[in-house]
């Protein structure tokens, strides 16, 4: 039986699950300003990922790499939901 394929799905999920929080909580704190972060670590993890022998830890960083560059479209989109009222804005952070 191979469980590379599971191992990588069930990582995948955690992966998307964990940034959810991740990127609210960035706009939150930070604003869409920190889009940066989440380039730099995606290139990171791509970069780690051509670098890694292992199979299944070389996609799950493909999978990170990938997750934090789509943070940076949802940092975007987070500002918009702020905006909106479905979210709490900081009541700290100066508007711009």
């Amino acid at each position: 039986m191979n469980f590379e394929g599971i191992v990588v799905g069930l990582a995948t999920f955690l992966i998307i699950g964990i940034f959810h929080p991740i990127v609210i909580k960035a706009e939150y704190h930070l604003g869409k300003e920190c889009w940066w972060i989440f380039a730099l670590a995606g290139i990171g993890f791509a970069s780690a990922s051509l670098f890694i022998g292992s199979f299944i830890w070389s996609t799950i960083c493909g999978v990170t790499a990938f997750s934090c560059f789509w943070s940076i479209l949802e940092l975007i989109q987070q500002e918009r939901r702020v905006q909106k009222g479905w979210f709490p804005a900081n009541p700290k952070r100066k508007k711009n």
